[in-house]
């Protein structure tokens, strides 16, 4: 394993950590502050483990794992988009791919792709 590909591994995990600094529009549910995308990435995914029994037969789980663990990364660079505000609706797709080019591109090529497989 060469020292170039471990330094593009932990320098995707630092951006990665990133995330925790992104607040959402939803608040905890003891309304104390407003969640953070990593929280909210954290808390999808396990709910995605514990209601696993009832999901249609065939779900692969490990697949959707995946795309759960990576699908707000973009808010990195993008932002958490409003889902009732028409303006950053507009450029939300834009702004989004732009920030996985970014963020996926961190990582080794081979790593890069099967990550942004997983986001897209």
């Amino acid at each position: 394993m060469s020292s170039e590909r471990l330094q593009r591994q932990i320098a995707f995990l630092l951006e990665a950590d990133q995330l925790k600094s992104i607040l959402r529009r939803t608040p905890l549910i003891d309304n104390s502050r407003q969640e953070n995308s990593a929280e909210h990435s954290w808390h999808l995914t396990l709910a995605a483990v514990t209601l696993f029994e009832y999901a249609p037969a065939g779900t692969d789980l490990l697949q959707a794992l995946r795309l759960l663990i990576v699908h707000d990364l973009v808010e990195i660079d993008a932002g958490d988009t409003f889902a009732y505000d028409p303006a950053q609706q507009e450029s939300k797709e834009a702004r989004e791919r732009a920030a996985a080019e970014r963020i996926f591109g961190l990582l080794p090529e081979d790593l890069a792709g099967q990550l942004h497989g997983w986001w897209l």
